[in-house]
């Protein structure tokens, strides 16, 4: 049974570090084991509507995180403009190559579907819901990570990588790929922080003394 936090501080602190961070070498700061376990941790805490458990992670390191950045490569170069255009895509993605590896978040659509066919009142809405899902997950895994000394930052190379990186890492064909986290060892300074738009746009409050 996990230990009950104090407070939500540390939570929170988590949250405010996690920013967007590009500049990434293949430097590990924790162990594989210490990896495992977060990635463990979150896959069994992080909720799901109805319980339906619809995400699914594969985990790149090193050289198979490598061979998926060759991946997109290759299918994205034909659908360049230009050689101009080609190179600088080629030299974006060969950024996300020189990391240390990346979670490919996959949805299982079986799962909403039973749901679908279970509570049809709600048939409509499971599709969304698994994306939250998703969503939460990317979110916790880009949080946790930072925390622990990596940068991160999250790609959508999806759906025109789908195939390729399916068949090459024997991933069911009817998992939906949604979001790829790149992560590794930090170059540089971290980055400051994006503005936000004021509170009183974003957050109302009733009943509040």
């Amino acid at each position: 049974m996990a230990t009950k936090p104090t407070n939500s501080s540390a939570f929170l602190d988590a949250m405010k570090h996690r920013h967007s961070v590009y500049t990434l070498n293949d430097k590990q700061p924790i162990s594989d084991s210490r990896l495992e376990q977060i990635v463990n941790d979150i896959a069994l805490s992080v909720p799901s509507s109805f319980n339906t458990q619809t995400t699914r992670l594969v985990v790149l390191l090193r050289d198979q995180h490598r061979e998926f950045w060759n991946i997109v490569k290759a299918v994205l170069r034909p659908h360049a403009k230009d050689e101009e255009g080609a190179k600088k895509t080629e030299a974006k993605l060969d950024g996300f190559a020189n990391a240390f590896g990346t979670i490919l978040f996959f949805e299982d659509p079986g799962p909403s579907k039973a749901m679908q066919a279970k509570f049809p009142q709600y048939a409509a809405h499971f599709p969304d819901w698994s994306e939250h899902t998703s969503a939460m997950h990317q979110f916790a895994f880009w949080t946790a990570l930072e925390a622990e000394g990596f940068g991160a930052n999250l790609q959508h190379y999806n759906p025109v990588v789908d195939i390729p990186t399916k068949q090459k890492f024997d991933v069911n064909l009817e998992w939906q790929l949604r979001a790829q986290l790149v992560f590794g060892g930090v170059e540089g300074e971290w980055p400051a922080g994006k503005e936000k738009k004021p509170l009183s746009e974003t957050v109302k409050w009733f009943g509040k003394k």
